[in-house]
């Protein structure tokens, strides 16, 4: 009982509310496919989240910005434009980038971060930059990097971040050197 008094007060007299983003965004109408990751800092535009459609297997790394409507117009116009914003599965959304209104993705796409998507990305394609552009192929960045891993260097689990020991940080710079590595 008190528990629930306390939320209350909290939204109504404080203004804050308990939930995660992504809650927020869910109870909104975001819809959201299976094995979804989100990292920290990330937004799904609370306001208009039930224009929002992410498919299976995406990830949005942190401080990705998935955006429904733009309130450039508002002032002038009296009028924010709104659009829906989907995005298809086995998509990976780079560290900083922002999706815009009325983008859709395709499947099996990748961004690099910082990217800002403005038109739409069909499926199959590596894009990047600002304004974000199609710069490869998904299975040719694939097959790049499954030729990396042959190469090495390679670290398995216990090099993660919440394994790592001070001697395993050491031998993971040792190796890398200025040359990429994978981790997995």
């Amino acid at each position: 009982m008190f528990y629930r008094f306390y939320r209350w007060f909290r939204k109504v007299f404080l203004h804050l509310d308990d939930r995660s983003p992504l809650e927020i965004s869910l109870a909104n109408g975001l819809t959201v496919g299976r094995d979804f990751q989100m990292m920290e800092g990330c937004t799904l535009d609370p306001s208009h989240s039930f224009l929002i459609t992410i498919g299976d297997r995406v990830t949005l790394a942190p401080r990705v910005h998935v955006i429904a409507h733009d309130a450039s117009t508002k002032r002038e116009l009296g009028y924010t434009r709104i659009a829906k914003v989907r995005i298809g599965s086995d998509v990976f959304i780079g560290a900083g980038s922002t999706i815009l209104p009325g983008v859709c993705i395709g499947n099996k796409v990748i961004f690099g971060a910082g990217s800002v998507v403005a038109r739409s990305v069909p499926d199959g394609c590596v894009a990047a930059g600002n304004p974000c552009r199609v710069i490869g192929k998904y299975e040719d960045y694939m097959a790049k990097h499954r030729a990396g891993i042959e190469g090495g260097p390679v670290f398995d689990e216990s090099y993660q971040i919440w394994n790592v020991t001070e001697e395993k940080k050491r031998e993971m710079c040792e190796s890398l050197s200025c040359n990429a590595g994978y981790i997995r």
